[in-house]
């Protein structure tokens, strides 16, 4: 680590920053890049470099060839068996050039493949949107954040709130969420409600939820979440806290579910209004990164009040910092908070300081099959 001095001077930068300084600087040399892409040694690293930087200048083309293929229902078409490519272009209502020039933007993506006899069929990446609604619909609901984005440098100056997405979300800038009517939330809640599998299947295989009677998951939007967990976990009664609009719409899908006789509901704005005690599990899925700082401070105290002696708060989201998907948390959700109006990405141990703060007596993170979806973060209430 830097140390700095008793004068109160700049720190003296660590070995590790002075290399990376130096490197950087080297790099920086166009004479260098030169050097370096013709020199057998350096050569790989080189090259290795240019393709991440044109990854990062191309990205945008990239989740355009996605849309494009989403919209037009193209993994569906290849889950039924290879395709020819003039029959494809009369399935996808394209000229033929342009379904050539398709099929080969989506075959260097992984999203597709070209077999030897000709025929096109599912990539490895392509066949993981079948049967997938939530992140086909994550797919098209990107166009909003990309409207967004397209001068982020405005993006990045201007007050939060008042453009594309933090309109989709609509109790973001909201005066009073609670009083929003249900064709405000209708959107987002179906969009969360369809995503929500793939994080609920996440938290399910990192945590059992037997040890507990009574579950209150707070901001729970119309239940996806809590169906998937008391399907899964006979017994386990059921809380959905979210705005009024929002939470009526769980009373059909807990029906549809079976689990009306064990489903409670309850309308509120949580930055407001205090938590229904009645729980010994709350739980917080993809919530705390939705919101600023106060708003979560001000969440975990009313949830620390909530329950009871030996209760436990779970908390489960993205979150930066995450081995493998750094770029995910700070560039990703860090534009997309953005624009949405609202909340940051942040790191467990962040959230950790942030229980403790609100009087939690212990919390731990607990390993997920998949934690670029989901990380899972458990505090206790002491017993005393």
């Amino acid at each position: 680590m830097a140390e700095a001095d008793t004068m109160g001077h700049a720190p003296t930068p660590s070995w590790r920053d002075r290399f990376r300084f130096w490197r950087e600087r080297v790099t920086a040399d166009p004479r260098f890049r030169a050097w370096a892409a013709r020199f057998p040694l350096t050569r790989p690293m080189a090259r290795r470099r240019a393709g991440e930087l044109f990854d990062i200048v191309a990205g945008f083309v990239y989740s355009q060839v996605l849309l494009a293929c989403v919209r037009l229902k193209l993994f569906d078409i290849l889950h039924e068996g290879p395709q020819d490519e003039a029959a494809l272009a009369r399935r996808l209502a394209l000229p033929p050039e342009a379904t050539a020039r398709l099929l080969a933007a989506a075959a260097a993506l992984r999203l597709t493949w070209r077999r030897d006899d000709g025929r096109w069929a599912l990539g490895p990446l392509g066949a993981a949107m079948v049967g997938n609604p939530g992140l086909s619909a994550m797919v098209e609901h990107h166009a909003l954040l990309y409207a967004d984005l397209a001068d982020p440098v405005a993006l990045l100056r201007r007050e939060r709130g008042g453009n594309a997405l933090s309109a989709y979300w609509a109790y973001s800038g909201a005066a009073s969420p609670d009083a929003l009517a249900e064709e405000r939330v209708a959107d987002y809640s179906a969009l969360m409600a369809v995503s929500q599998p793939l994080v609920a299947a996440e938290v399910l295989g990192a945590y059992d939820f037997a040890k507990h009677r009574v579950l209150m998951d707070v901001g729970g939007g119309e239940g996806a979440f809590l169906c998937a967990v008391g399907t899964a976990t006979p017994g386990l009664r059921l809380m959905l806290f979210d705005l009024p609009a929002v939470a009526a719409r769980g009373e059909a899908r807990f029906a549809a579910a079976g689990l009306a006789g064990r489903a409670s509901i309850h309308g509120g704005d949580f930055a407001a209004d205090a938590l229904p005690p009645g729980a010994d599990l709350i739980s917080f899925v993809r919530v705390l990164h939705d919101h600023d700082d106060d708003v979560v401070r001000g969440l975990l105290r009313k949830a620390r009040a909530a329950l009871p002696p030996g209760g436990r708060l779970l908390v489960a989201e993205q979150m930066a910092g995450t081995r493998g998907a750094e770029a995910m948390g700070d560039a990703y959700f860090g534009f997309y908070l953005l624009a949405m109006g609202r909340g940051r990405p942040r790191r467990p141990e962040e959230l950790q300081a942030m229980l403790a703060e609100a009087g939690f007596a212990s919390s731990r993170l607990l390993p997920t099959r998949t934690p670029l979806l989901a990380r899972v973060l458990v505090a206790d209430v002491s017993v005393t």
